[in-house]
């Protein structure tokens, strides 16, 4: 059953209890104790081999033109306060202790496929490389569903040449699609985890381990309300992500991700899947060489330091953008 205690342990998402506990306890460190430690920490930027790399994920999160200002009713970060979307605060907070409660900002949680009328701060934004979505700024909110990497002991050529999706469709017309074409198709296990009554009651499916979709060459990722969560731990795996071209982008930066280079691209319409399926499992040389590319690129994002170092500039260069910190030279780079 989806609800065993098998499942609750093997599941391979992160522990929920440990990601509370542990954000709980960080309150107990006063705000100080952060602020006053910025600005050697952000020094320390400059000796790193790294630095145009870390400047360079820092202007892509938060591309804002310098100059560009706030409406008069963005508050100051200081004012955020625990409320029903827990991880978002501990999330946002991880960043924003480091920084005065009186620098002001604007704060869009939960899951946004639009991009914001003035600079707001958002787990996800559409993707657009001509810089129009600008007045979005991402951080890495959510992590603990989100940023998920688990080791995958299977080799490709070990894996069941099937496609495996399992998710929540409801309100989510893609995946209900998808379902539409492919439910119940000889080379694809799909179905639905949803409890709602509007879903047809054959999709229905228990839940699937995260581990168990590693028994298959190749799993779906597929967008809900804004990102597919599942793309982190799949192009961590020894599977193919397969997937149309993504339309949003978190921290993860979905938007800097190559199609058959990085993940395999199939038509909007997933009419292409078995043929792209069959495709690989007749070149394992070149689905081989997604995999390896796809580990290349998850991996930038291990590294925990550099990552905490990345969020903090990226809500230093918010700031200064409008006109509430200096400017610095990195932030007039061109991403």
């Amino acid at each position: 059953m989806s609800d065993s205690i098998f499942y609750k342990i093997r599941s391979g998402k992160n522990s929920k209890l440990l990601y509370f506990t542990r954000n709980y306890l960080r309150q107990l460190v006063p705000r100080p104790f952060y602020t006053h430690r910025l600005q050697q920490v952000l020094r320390a930027v400059e000796e790193r081999p790294d630095k145009a790399y870390i400047y360079s994920r820092a202007n892509y999160y938060c591309r804002l033109p310098i100059g560009t200002p706030l409406p008069p009713e963005a508050d100051g970060i200081g004012k955020l306060r625990l409320g029903s979307q827990k991880v978002y605060y501990f999330d946002a907070q991880e960043v924003l202790r480091w920084f005065p409660p009186a620098l002001r900002w604007a704060y869009l949680p939960g899951d946004v496929d639009f991009i914001p009328d003035s600079p707001a701060v958002s787990k996800s934004r559409p993707i657009a490389s001509d810089g129009r979505n600008a007045n979005a700024t991402i951080l890495k909110l959510d992590k603990v569903r989100h940023f998920i990497f688990l080791r995958d002991g299977k080799a490709f050529s070990e894996k069941a040449d099937k496609a495996v999706f399992l998710g929540k469709v409801n309100g989510k017309a893609a995946r209900q699609d998808f379902l539409r074409k492919y439910f119940g198709h000889p080379r694809v296990v799909a179905g639905c985890v949803d409890s709602d009554p509007s879903i047809p009651p054959e999709w229905m499916c228990p839940k699937m381990t995260l581990y168990s979709h590693f028994d298959y060459k190749f799993i779906l990722a597929l967008e809900g309300n804004d990102v597919a969560s599942n793309l982190k731990w799949v192009m961590w795996s020894n599977s193919l992500a397969v997937m149309p071209r993504p339309t949003c982008e978190t921290w993860f930066m979905e938007g800097r991700l190559i199609p058959n280079v990085h993940y395999v691209e199939i038509r909007p319409d997933f009419s292409d899947l078995v043929e792209r399926m069959d495709y690989y499992t007749s070149h394992p040389d070149e689905a081989q060489a997604i995999i390896n590319n796809a580990h290349r690129y998850c991996a930038q994002f291990m590294d925990k330091k550099r990552e905490t170092l990345i969020g903090l500039l990226t809500m230093q260069r918010y700031f200064a953008a409008t006109g509430q910190l200096p400017v610095e030279p990195w932030m007039l780079q061109r991403v």
